[in-house]
């Protein structure tokens, strides 16, 4: 709390209520006004990739054939028996982030399963991708904590969640083999990917091991700019190094590792599998659906990669058609299970998302102007 004078003496007590917006300006530099998403260049960039992965996920594809395909599913236990496990996987990653979390400050569950709720409605429903930072600001708004910290158990959840990705590639990819019709799928995807991957956990492995170092080549690094720039550079970069504390080893490392296979191999895995008996596919033995599963979710974890417009459509469909026809399915129903997939995935992360967003009585304009 801090003290400001107020007419006919005394103090008046404010809150400092860490943002995004007072982070900007310890930087040096003024807010940036709000301006329209529509005119911002990447917004256009995520549209023509989603309107391109849709163009090649339907091309050639009898959109009646499709329709068929849909309307022979069972669409309403597809919608419904993947909803529990979407709604377990947003706490499995709540507790996760509760581990990252810790050694900035002990945190409820129940504070940050909210925040990973609204970070994934948001995602469905505003461009950008910006999902992450309404998750961020959201905690350290009911935390007090500070927003770069926050920032960076993101971050390292974000690339944990790259290299838990590409982890199931490779091995799905030694299953089916790289001469296969998948494995080159897998192979392509997965060395694209790992650049990704691998270029962010080593600079975050090089943060936390030598943190003065770090400190040392951002300054030379800012060395053409004002003290008091690179004054709160620094600071801001301690802060979001004390967000990587996960990283010292210990227990925390066990109960992340248990987390990520608990979110990918379960929770994840399990639309999958529900989508698979919904549509009747016959993918063989249940060792050879539970891997086929598995190299879906791995094709569908590379697709979501892919910058795009919100909810991931298109990519998320050309993932299905792509690996699925490999596996013997007809297009019609690939792109059919891909819609269906998809639409239970969509509603479940947005339906949740909205009904945290009114419990706790803050609106999605709030959220998208304070993660801007």
């Amino acid at each position: 709390m801090a003290c400001r004078a107020r007419a006919g003496g005394g103090c008046e007590r404010v809150s400092e209520e860490p943002s995004h917006a007072s982070e900007l300006e310890a930087l040096g530099r003024e807010v940036p006004p709000h301006r329209p998403r529509y005119r911002d260049w990447r917004v256009w960039v995520g549209l023509a990739i989603t309107l391109f992965c849709v163009w090649i996920a339907v091309r050639g594809i009898p959109m009646q054939d499709v329709a068929r395909a849909i309307g022979a599913a069972n669409f309403w236990p597809l919608v419904l028996g993947s909803a529990p496990f979407y709604v377990a996987s947003i706490w499995y990653r709540a507790l996760r982030w509760r581990h990252l979390t810790n050694p900035i400050a002990p945190m409820s569950r129940g504070v940050l399963f909210r925040s990973t709720a609204l970070g994934f409605m948001a995602n469905n429903l505003l461009p950008l991708r910006i999902g992450e930072f309404v998750r961020s600001w959201t905690l350290a708004r009911e935390t007090r904590t500070p927003l770069s910290a926050v920032v960076g158990t993101v971050v390292l959840e974000r690339v944990i969640d790259v290299v838990t990705v590409l982890l199931l590639a490779f091995a799905s990819l030694t299953y089916v083999g790289k001469s296969s019709a998948v494995g080159g799928v897998l192979e392509r995807g997965s060395n694209l990917l790992l650049p990704a991957a691998l270029a962010p956990l080593a600079a975050l492995i090089v943060m936390r091991a030598a943190p003065d170092f770090t400190i040392r080549v951002v300054h030379l690094v800012l060395t053409p700019f004002p003290e008091r720039i690179r004054e709160s550079a620094e600071r801001l970069l301690r802060s979001f190094m004390d967000g990587l504390g996960a990283l010292k080893g210990g227990s925390h490392i066990f109960w992340i590792g248990f987390h990520s296979v608990m979110i990918w191999l379960v929770t994840s895995t399990g639309p999958m599998l529900v989508a698979i008996w919904a549509f009747d596919l016959d993918l063989g033995s249940w060792v050879d659906t539970l891997f086929a599963s598995w190299i879906l979710l791995g094709a569908v974890g590379v697709a979501v990669a892919i910058p795009s417009a919100p909810g991931f459509i298109g990519p998320y469909q050309l993932a299905f058609t792509t690996v699925l026809v490999r596996f013997g399915v007809d297009k019609p129903t690939a792109l059919a299970m891909g819609v269906l997939a998809w639409i239970a995935f969509w509603s479940t992360l947005t339906l949740q998302g909205l009904l945290v967003l009114r419990a706790t009585r803050t609106s999605l304009s709030e959220l998208a102007s304070h993660s801007e």
